[in-house]
């Protein structure tokens, strides 16, 4: 990086909640009876699922589009997204009227997502194996033309947009003992750490990325960034080849516990939501599930947050599972 970015703070993410209000509504936090007895816990979800985009980055994305300068509007901006962070920047775009470019990796790509990004008026370009090549190439692109380029976990305004998650948590349950969040790039983890440790540091909050692309956990546990881990996730919410300095940070100052979880157990999780919970999720929003399985001894008698963070899941996978 060329320089150090600041860690976002909890009143930043109090200022983003204000801002975000007019635009996006406050999502439910919905108990589960059900997978609250099997998992010995008053089990609760938080269902970003039911977001505009389907998803809780559009959080972070109107926090910092909407925050950008009459000049950075007028260039542009551009990232890189395997559909949600995306749909976040381009649902932006559309109401602050900025025009958006995602560049999304070619291969596996989520059909769903990259049709939504075009529908909201992004320019979608795909490009690469992975989320990753696709990165590298929309940064070298950004330069060139001269977009606003917006990384998707180096952003303070996205992590205290997404921050306003934990907000939301508390105010309805402020007697939560645990908060289980997905990891890809990390933006959501941390923006519910800031909250979590300033209303409640007593609370534990704990990361769960899919144990077939484990660079963030490997990150997390050996305290550097230059890792070697595997790549082979389907589920691409969770798919990230390295880890991102803004978010290792944070998560090496505050996260509490952070676990790996199989892909089939979040295949698991998927069909559970639908029959327990009747919510559709996609891989990432399924993972907090099969997170709390792994960890049930822990998690008896306690009260559990699980997000959601999305569902945008393709219709053919999701039958494909069922």
């Amino acid at each position: 990086m060329p320089k150090r970015m600041e860690i976002p703070t909890y009143q930043d993410v109090e200022r983003a909640a204000a801002f975000i209000r007019p635009h996006l509504p406050i999502t439910p936090l919905l108990p589960s009876p059900s997978l609250g007895r099997k998992l010995g816990c008053e089990f609760y979800l938080k269902c970003e699922n039911f977001q505009p985009v389907g998803a809780f980055k559009v959080r972070g994305g109107v926090n910092l589009v909407g925050h950008l300068s009459a000049e950075e509007s007028g260039r542009g901006v551009a990232s890189a997204s395997t559909g949600n962070h995306g749909q976040s920047l381009a649902f932006a775009g559309r109401i602050f009227d900025v025009p958006v470019a995602i560049y999304a990796p070619q291969k596996n790509a989520n059909p769903l997502k990259i049709k939504a990004m075009r529908e909201l008026g992004a320019t979608v370009h795909l490009f690469g194996e992975d989320f990753d090549e696709a990165r590298e190439e929309v940064e070298r692109v950004a330069e060139q033309e001269g977009w606003r380029y917006i990384h998707s976990a180096n952003e303070p305004m996205l992590i205290a947009g997404v921050g306003t998650t934990g907000i939301e948590i508390f105010d309805a349950l402020p007697e939560v003992d645990v908060i289980i969040v997905p990891v890809g790039a990390g933006s959501g983890v941390c923006g519910n750490l800031i909250v979590a440790k300033e209303l409640n540091p007593e609370v534990q909050v704990i990361g769960v990325q899919s144990s077939a692309a484990p660079a963030c956990q490997e990150a997390w546990k050996t305290r550097t960034l230059s890792v070697t881990a595997s790549m082979n996730s389907r589920h691409e919410g969770l798919a990230t080849r390295i880890p991102f300095a803004l978010t290792l940070e944070i998560m090496w100052k505050m996260l509490d516990a952070f676990v790996l979880v199989e892909d089939a157990a979040i295949d698991s999780a998927i069909v559970e939501l639908a029959q327990s919970a009747h919510l559709i999720a996609e891989g990432a929003g399924a993972a907090p599930l099969a997170a709390a399985y792994q960890l049930r001894d822990l998690l008896q008698g306690k009260r559990v947050v699980a997000v959601v963070s999305g569902g945008n899941i393709p219709l053919n996978e999701f039958a494909r599972l069922l």
